[in-house]
């Protein structure tokens, strides 16, 4: 076998193993994410019953230290309770199961301390668009880059509509990238 079909073989097979490596990390992490999500979604339905505070944080505690004891360090007080906190801002198993494909649990525990529905789903559909590692992301949010684009200016509803053409088509408004006023300005974007 001559050198230039060794090194093709080569690069195509390591290209496969790549690929392969790839498809299986995002979908461990997805997997992860999921399970995740339906404990928290457990806990918070079945065990605390939406309601029952002090009891419950003795409950959640008492698990934690049995299944640290089974499973490691993931099940602790403190991931359990985030797992409840993720339950609670995704309730929806459909949204859930869309997200972990695209979003690593890494991403998620950026998202849990935004509180404000649209700020999150900003966040969240750059994050998908750019493709922002978690680091990235974790400078975004820090930056407070909704906060300093013209989008977080308009209405509500218009916000969420600029937010759903980027979700289903894509379509990126110039708002919610533009962060300079002098550059609305320039190109004719200033807000009414």
């Amino acid at each position: 076998m001559d050198t230039i079909t060794n090194n093709t073989l080569f690069n195509t097979v390591k290209n496969l193993i790549q690929a392969s490596r790839q498809y299986i990390a995002v979908s461990v992490n997805a997997e992860m994410s999921l399970l995740y999500w339906k404990i928290g979604t457990v806990i918070r339905q079945e065990i605390l019953k939406e309601e029952r505070a002090e009891y419950g944080k003795q409950i959640v505690a008492t698990l934690s230290r049995q299944l640290e004891g089974e499973y490691g360090k993931s099940f602790s007080e403190k991931s359990l309770r985030r797992m409840i906190q993720f339950a609670e801002l995704f309730p929806e198993e459909q949204i859930v199961v869309s997200l972990i494909l695209q979003l690593s649990w890494s991403h998620f525990m950026e998202i849990l301390p935004i509180l404000d529905a649209i700020k999150r789903e900003f966040y969240i559909q750059m994050c998908i668009h750019e493709k922002w590692s978690v680091r990235t992301f974790r400078e975004r949010i820090q930056s407070m880059l909704y906060e300093r684009t013209a989008i977080s200016k308009k209405p509500e509803d218009v916000i969420i509509n600029d937010l759903q053409l980027l979700k289903t088509e894509q379509k990126l408004n110039p708002d919610l990238v533009f962060k300079d006023p002098y550059f609305l300005d320039f190109l004719g974007l200033k807000d009414a």
